[in-house]
């Protein structure tokens, strides 16, 4: 029961910023702000299974997305940023100064955007090593 209020909460606070974060896409310095706020919170946050070990490269996708570099689905880099804003800007429905518990929300909502963002961040590995 309580991984389901979770997985429907963070689905919620996923779409709740999804304004916000379009808007705020439209502004680099403000996205690029962000980004690097959110490499700082990675350093906070525990990587537990795949979808938070992708953070870091849905915080890249985000980035060539920005700059022109990676064309992708503008729905998809909304929904992430919006988990972004979410991880470093809004008020937590666990406060983070609740040992253990306050992360829960963080990466529910992290987890919930990688697995919507997944073939997205796939794809965006894939078009790196390609790159490269």
């Amino acid at each position: 029961m309580a991984d389901e209020f979770n997985v429907e909460k963070a689905k919620e606070v996923l779409e709740d910023g999804m304004n916000q974060a379009q808007e705020l896409i439209q502004d680099p310095s403000k996205i690029k702000d962000l980004l690097a706020q959110v490499e700082e919170k990675i350093k906070e946050i525990p990587v537990i299974g795949t979808d938070l070990a992708n953070l870091p490269e849905m915080v890249s996708m985000i980035r060539s997305y920005i700059t022109k570099e990676y064309e992708a689905s503008p729905k998809v880099v909304a929904a992430a940023v919006s988990a972004l804003l979410y991880l470093v800007k809004r008020k937590d429905l666990i406060p983070d100064n609740i040992p253990i518990l306050g992360r829960i929300d963080d990466i529910g909502v992290i987890a919930a955007a990688a697995k919507l963002c997944g073939p997205e961040i796939e794809a965006y590995k894939q078009w790196k090593e390609n790159k490269a």
